[in-house]
């Protein structure tokens, strides 16, 4: 599964893994120089065959139905000629309706031989956690601008706390402090929205269908909050792992800060970690991310998680 930010690069990267797989085998080439020509990669879509097979929502619901998961599954029981991989990428996966996510990860329990399945979604927290838990994870930055919808905020706030103290339990308890602000005002926005979605829906619809109906759409509106909280909480982790990066980055003189205006702030940070504890942070982080997404309490999975990453 390789997720993250819309214009991350998800499907790039899908299709340079499918041409290294099954490419011609042909190099591009010296150059007058002796370098090697970089040959460029196709579009994604451009690269399908009998082989290859492309999913993405194409109903006029932007679904993936059970019926093209079905025409995946027999494309991937055929015999392929020796040395070609059977590939399916699913585009959007988390937009696939439950019926294909039940039929979907019946492939994933017996996948045929020589198959690689990807999956590419910037909401993986929308798909099936026995989906998730089947799944090799890849997380992309970059794409979307960070510092939008409260990354702005969030970053001052890092650096706040870091130019404070940084690795000590009481930074770590302030970061998450803040992180955790950002996440319940976005949860009453969305709780504010959805209200207001259905008392429209309620005003408009009430003498012409059955309580049950109005039932069934509070309870959409319900979990609409839920998912549009883990998608925020997801693209604010973004924003945290992006700022560790840089903290590895600056520590190891590379380039490509995501948060160049916080590099003054960050190299001193910088300077009194090692690398090894700056990757420890890190994974620290995808730990946390990875626990949010189980059944675990959130609030304790955050102050143990911060205090890993932070303290």
């Amino acid at each position: 599964m390789i997720s993250g930010a819309q214009g991350s690069g998800k499907e790039q990267l899908a299709a340079k893994i499918v041409r290294m797989l099954n490419g011609s085998g042909d190099s591009g080439g010296m150059d007058l120089f002796g370098e090697p020509v970089v040959e460029e990669v196709p579009p994604l879509d451009e690269l399908e065959n009998s082989w290859v097979r492309i999913l993405r929502p194409r109903m006029k619901s932007r679904r993936i139905g059970i019926d093209e998961i079905r025409n995946l599954e027999e494309t991937l029981h055929l015999a392929a000629p020796a040395g070609t991989y059977k590939v399916g990428v699913i585009v959007d996966a988390d937009r696939m309706s439950d019926q294909a996510s039940n039929a979907f990860l019946k492939t994933l329990e017996e996948p045929a031989r020589n198959t690689l399945l990807l999956l590419l979604t910037h909401n993986p927290q929308r798909l099936l956690p026995t989906i998730l838990s089947r799944c090799v994870r890849m997380q992309l930055t970059g794409g979307r601008a960070m510092l939008e919808d409260g990354g702005a905020e969030l970053v001052a706030a890092l650096n706040r706390a870091a130019s404070k103290g940084f690795g000590t339990p009481f930074a770590a308890l302030q970061m998450k402090s803040a992180f955790v602000g950002f996440l319940e005002e976005r949860r009453e926005q969305a709780e504010d929205a959805a209200k207001a979605a259905e008392k429209e829906e309620i005003a408009a619809y009430r003498d012409g269908t059955d309580g049950a109906w109005l039932k069934e759409r509070a309870d959409h509106h319900k979990a609409s909050v839920e998912v549009e909280y883990q998608h925020v909480r997801s693209r604010l982790f973004d924003v945290l792992m992006a700022w560790m990066a840089d903290l590895l980055r600056l520590r190891t003189g590379s380039g490509g800060l995501d948060f160049p205006a916080s590099a003054e702030v960050l190299r001193v940070v910088a300077q009194k970690e090692s690398e090894t504890r700056l990757l420890r942070r890190m994974e620290a982080l995808d730990e946390l991310r990875r626990t949010l997404e189980t059944n675990a309490s959130e609030s304790l999975a955050m102050e143990v998680g911060f205090l890993k990453a932070f303290g």
